[in-house]
C-alpha cells in the first residue's frame, strides 16, 4: 500500500469506531456519556473528512496514483459516509427512504466497478461522484452538529427546520448520487465499446 492507500485506511477504521461511539449513550447511564461522545465523535469525523482530502493530494503529490487506490477511495468514502447515515437514519435526520436509493446506488457502482476490474479497467471518481460526496458531507456535518447540540443540552428537541434542512440536503445529495451514477453507466458503456473493439483502456 502507497502512503495515499495507508491515508484511506485510516477512515476505513475510524468508521466502524464512530458507529460504536455514536451509540455508547444507549447503553451507558447517565448523561454525561452523551456528552463526551460529542468530544470524540466531532473530532473522529473532522479526521475522516480530511482523509478524504489529503489522501489524494498525498497520492498526486507523491506520483502515487494507481489503480489500487481509484477503487479503495471511493470504498472509503462509501463505507464511511453509509455508516454514519445509518446512525442519522436512526435518530431521524435521514429519511429511511433516501437512505435506501443512496445504498442501491452505491452497490450498483460496487458491481460496475467489479465488472470493469474483468476488463483491466479501475474506474476512479469523477466530478460527478465528488459532487455527490460534498453533499453526503454536508447533510452528515449537520446532522451531526445538530445531535451534538442535542446532546450537551443545548435543546431538549431540535427544531423540525433544522431536521428539515438535513432532509434537503439529503434530498440534493441521493439526487446527485442518481444523476452521477448514470453519468458512470454512460462511461461504462464506452469502456465496454473500446473493449470490443480493442482500444486503449486509458483515461478513465
Amino acid at each position: 500500500m502507497t502512503k495515499a492507500d495507508k491515508i484511506t485506511m485510516v477512515r476505513v477504521v475510524l468508521s466502524p469506531v464512530f458507529f460504536l461511539v455514536y451509540y455508547i449513550p444507549g447503553v451507558a447511564a447517565g448523561a454525561g456519556a452523551a456528552a463526551v461522545s460529542v468530544y470524540i465523535l466531532v473530532p473522529l469525523f473532522i479526521v475522516m473528512e480530511l482523509t478524504d482530502y489529503f489522501d489524494g493530494a498525498t497520492a498526486r503529490k507523491l506520483g502515487e496514483v494507481s489503480d489500487f487506490g481509484k477503487l479503495f477511495d471511493p470504498f472509503g468514502d462509501v463505507l464511511t459516509h453509509l455508516v454514519m447515515m445509518l446512525c442519522f437514519v436512526v435518530d431521524g435526520y435521514m429519511p429511511p427512504y433516501l437512505y435506501v436509493v443512496v445504498l442501491m446506488r452505491e452497490y450498483g457502482m460496487l458491481f460496475m466497478r467489479m465488472l470493469l476490474v474483468r476488463q483491466g479497467v479501475a474506474m476512479g471518481a469523477r466530478k460527478g461522484g465528488k459532487f455527490k460526496t460534498v453533499l453526503y458531507v454536508a447533510g452528515c456535518a449537520l446532522s451531526l452538529g445538530l445531535e451534538s447540540c442535542t446532546r450537551l443540552g443545548v435543546w431538549e428537541e431540535v427544531p423540525g427546520r433544522l431536521v428539515a434542512a438535513c432532509g434537503w440536503l439529503y434530498g440534493a445529495g441521493a439526487l446527485a448520487a442518481v444523476a452521477s451514477f448514470a453519468d458512470y453507466l454512460v462511461q461504462y458503456r464506452k469502456i465496454t465499446e473500446q473493449e470490443k473493439r480493442g482500444g486503449s483502456k486509458k483515461g478513465y
